[in-house]
């Protein structure tokens, strides 16, 4: 048998036993993967946990290969990596990445998944993801030579975007972060890091990740004259308040908004998904990506860690420090294949 997660109502998610798939021998083109890990976009999926995803979006933010539809009942998610084990000869035992749910198995097309780097273990991987959203980011306005960039907020994106920065021949690079456990994560990893009050001011690009409107205003203030803000967080069905008086008029600042789900328009004429996402795995292959795995939990586990993540206990009445301590948290399928 096989094994789906499905979010069957508000808060309430669980697995779905299903027959095994199997992959057509004579497409050609059909592969099933049999996965070995997927990862919790927290942002995104636990918008979809607690029933937040607004109406006049619903279409924009189906994944690629979800079930069912928003608000209830859905399966989705989009960073799985597994084995290819049925499909064209040359594919057999190849590992992929794919912006795939949380199943046991797929059946999907050789177009589907991107073929995993050599020396980039199946966890590193899942990044990919988040890799690809940071390098969409930072084309939409590339910074320049000497530039001052901030990056606000050091979630899976925000960090993985900063660590893509540090390659840029930039004067300075910060990232302002709330959270001092995190700040210390971001120190051992080379970087500077600071709390919003601390943050240096004349920013040229500031890159907003933190999903919080105070991180937001604190962007504004601290981007220079004629600079921009990229605001890469998404608020789901809350509307933040963005303080546009006081003088980001006068000092003529500018916000851009980032979605992965199109290439940044300055590469969409250049530049297809599929390279993109070359890019992404490509880029992967450094050590300080594995920094951002902070946690793994067994496939059975996964309807207490959505819960957990989306602010929910941890089982004993207890508020849970996951949802503060996660960047990329993930699901081992080991035991699935078991059963």
């Amino acid at each position: 048998m096989a094994w789906q997660y499905w979010t069957e109502a508000a808060r309430r998610g669980g697995w779905r036993e299903v027959p095994t798939p199997h992959a057509d021998p004579d497409s050609g083109i059909e592969l099933r993967v049999t996965t070995t890990a997927s990862a919790v976009s927290k942002g995104t999926e636990t918008l979809v946990h607690t029933g937040r995803i607004p109406t006049r979006v619903e279409n924009l933010m189906r994944a690629p290969h979800q079930l069912g539809d928003f608000p209830f009942p859905v399966s989705y998610g989009y960073l799985g990596v597994g084995v290819v084990d049925e499909g064209p000869r040359d594919w057999i035992g190849a590992r992929v990445f794919g912006l795939l749910p949380h199943h046991s198995h797929h059946i999907v097309t050789t177009e589907d998944v991107h073929l995993i780097p050599d020396g980039i273990d199946d966890h590193r991987a899942l990044l990919a993801g988040a890799v690809e959203t940071g390098l969409n980011i930072l084309w939409h306005q590339p910074p320049r030579f000497a530039d001052r960039v901030a990056v606000i907020g050091a979630g899976m994106i925000g960090t993985a975007t900063a660590l893509l920065a540090t390659r840029m021949p930039l004067d300075r690079l910060e990232v302002v972060e709330i959270d001092p456990h995190r700040r210390a994560l971001l120190t051992d990893l080379g970087f500077t890091a600071v709390a919003p009050d601390d943050a240096c001011s004349d920013c040229d690009l500031v890159i907003h990740t933190s999903g919080n409107q105070a991180g937001l205003a604190r962007g504004l203030e601290i981007t220079g004259d004629d600079g921009t803000v990229i605001e890469a967080s998404w608020y789901g069905s809350d509307s933040p308040s963005v303080p546009l008086g006081a003088d980001f008029h006068a000092r003529r600042l500018s916000i851009i908004a980032s979605q992965v789900g199109e290439v940044a328009a300055g590469h969409r004429a250049r530049r297809t998904r599929a390279q993109r996402m070359s890019a992404a795995l490509a880029a992967l292959n450094d050590d300080r990506f594995d920094s951002l795995i902070t946690g793994v939990s067994d496939w059975t586990e996964l309807p207490r860690v959505m819960d957990e993540l989306s602010g929910g206990s941890d089982g004993d009445g207890c508020s849970s420090n996951l949802a503060q301590v996660a960047l990329c948290h993930v699901i081992d399928y080991t035991g699935a294949h078991a059963r």
